[in-house]
């Protein structure tokens, strides 16, 4: 299965946090899970952690490429084709990270991963 991870999934599968559901927790770990974290997630990162709305125990370029490493990630560069499709989306959701998670789960046909419903507006398969 070929998953892409939004930026809140990515964070509690690294913190174990309980509320990562145990069906995305199942399927990251599963065998043959191709797990896709995008750049716009560390992006997201980033300015969160400026902001001090996110706190990460070290600074964010090591941070998400150790765990990246560390779990097996494959980094999912953002490509023109991915801020195109953005243009075409609904306005079902306003912000613009998860826009463009929406935009590269169509364009890669990946399943994201997230708590947030909203996504199955936009025809995107969803697993939480």
């Amino acid at each position: 299965m070929r998953l892409l991870l939004d930026t809140h999934t990515l964070l509690w599968w690294v913190e174990d946090d309980p509320q990562l559901s145990e069906k995305a927790r199942k399927a990251i770990a599963g065998a043959g899970a191709e797990c896709y974290v995008s750049l716009a997630s560390a992006w997201e990162m980033a300015i969160k952690s400026q902001l001090g709305k996110l706190r990460l125990a070290t600074p964010l370029r090591q941070y998400f490429p150790t765990q990246l490493a560390a779990n097996g990630f494959v980094q999912l560069d953002i490509a023109f084709r991915h801020v195109a499709r953005v243009e075409s989306l609904e306005f079902h959701h306003r912000d613009p990270f998860d826009r463009l998670l929406i935009a590269q789960a169509l364009e890669e046909k990946l399943t994201l991963v997230s708590a947030d419903a909203v996504f199955e507006r936009y025809g995107v398969k969803r697993l939480w």
